[in-house]
């Protein structure tokens, strides 16, 4: 029997325009929006549909587009009849995951996730922390750089283990600037500067991380009905009390993406379905087995491709 996984993007997915298709041929779709804009108080989707692209991108406007257009697509998928067996999100992605997997509402995430984007960017003053990708390095020889610029007084670390030869640091804007120059001595291929708000998976992050479990202390989250693979651990996760702790623990904890996939692919997992805007989280997945099926669904082309696919695959 095939094993499906949803997984959801993270920052950096959003872009003007997202889900527009969808929720102009879909009622069901469009309420997703104006449930959004309902909770929140303002019209998150004339920024999703229209822009600017620079308030989008703004962390606490990012994360709840995001988890919108994310959590529309799965509720299309599963009102189908996809089921999946595994839902994973990367980073702010996991959010998503936990809408799919029943832990939290649309709305109480929606919310929630708004409310981390404030306390993300509170944390760190724009321009006082970075992240950058290390292409080609190990995560031990990486290990050792980040180390050796902490110990020299600077806070940088490892964030995101991607995919092979893939990893993100994150830290000071000065500490990443260094650990960048250092691993590129150690062999790194290339260190490419990511656009950012701030250094997220960094302790920088921990003045956010203590509001949060103040917010999520706040709503009532569920036993998983489909269990979601956590960030921190990349191990599978049921138990409600265990969730509200590991999310808060993701904010300054390395999101293990790798080992992630992997698990889920341990378990029988051999076909994939990114639920959201863009094809990055695809692409990882094709980078650590290429032996997996990666669907992308993003407009209703795709939606309708998956579930015709898919529904046959499940039915046959």
């Amino acid at each position: 029997m095939t094993k499906i996984a949803f997984i959801f993007p993270g920052q950096g997915s959003q872009s003007v325009g997202m889900g527009q298709q969808l929720v102009e041929n879909n009622e069901e779709c469009r309420t997703f929006y104006e449930r959004a804009n309902e909770v929140l108080g303002f019209s998150l989707s004339e920024l999703m549909l229209h822009g600017p692209a620079e308030d989008l991108t703004k962390t606490y406007n990012a994360q709840p587009a995001l988890l919108t257009a994310s959590s529309m697509i799965a509720y299309k998928l599963k009102q189908a009849g996809i089921i999946p067996h595994f839902t994973a999100g990367h980073s702010l992605g996991e959010y998503s995951a936990l809408v799919a997997s029943n832990v939290l509402s649309f709305e109480e995430a929606v919310l929630l996730v708004h409310q981390r984007g404030l306390y993300m960017n509170e944390a760190v003053p724009a321009g006082e922390g970075a992240m950058a990708a290390i292409l080609g390095l190990g995560r031990e020889e990486l290990s050792a750089v980040t180390d050796f610029v902490s110990a020299n007084g600077e806070v940088v670390q490892i964030a995101n283990l991607n995919c092979p030869g893939q990893i993100v640091i994150s830290g000071t804007a000065s500490g990443v600037e260094l650990a960048s120059s250092k691993a590129k001595e150690a062999g790194a291929k290339r260190a490419i500067p990511l656009v950012v708000s701030g250094p997220f998976h960094s302790e920088l992050m921990r003045p956010a991380a203590e509001q949060l479990d103040a917010a999520i202390s706040a709503v009532e989250l569920r036993q998983a009905s489909i269990p979601v693979i956590s960030n921190v651990t990349a191990e599978p996760v049921t138990d409600a009390s265990h969730i509200k702790n590991l999310l808060v623990e993701q904010l300054y904890s390395p999101v293990r993406w790798e080992e992630s996939i992997q698990q889920m692919i341990a378990q029988g997992t051999t076909v994939f379905v990114e639920c959201g805007p863009g094809k990055v989280l695809s692409g990882l997945v094709k980078k650590i087995d290429r032996s997996v099926t990666t669907y992308c669904v993003y407009d209703e082309v795709t939606l309708q491709q998956v579930i015709t696919e898919l529904g046959d695959a499940q039915n046959g």
